[in-house]
Order: structure tokens, then sequence, then C-alpha cells
């Protein structure tokens, strides 16, 4: 298992048991969920945020 795919699987697990019940728990899953996988993808290097973090490539 890749970073990718963990960090998708812990964000999921996070956000279940942080917020258990009902659609206000899905969407916070859901959130986290995709915030893991977001993480597991820049630590994977598929992702690149340096636009976004201000750092550009030619400093």
């Amino acid at each position: 298992m890749n970073a990718t795919q963990t960090g998708l699987l812990a964000g999921l697990i996070l956000g279940a048991a942080g917020a258990i019940g009902g659609f206000p728990a899905f969407l916070i899953a859901l959130l986290v969920g995709a915030l893991g996988l977001v993480i597991g993808r820049v630590l994977d290097g598929e992702l690149d945020i340096s636009g976004v973090l201000g750092r550009g490539r030619d400093r």
C-alpha cells in the first residue's frame, strides 16, 4: 500500500471515528478522506503544491 492509499484510508477511518452518525458524519468523513488523499499524493510526489504554498521552483 503506497502513501496515497494509506492517507486515504487513515483519513476515512479518522473521519468516521470522529463523527459517527447521520449525514453530517458522512460529510466529515468525506472531507477528512479527501484531505488524507491529498496528503498521500503529496508524499508520493504525484501532486506538486509548491505553487499554492508560494515556493516557486525558480528560486
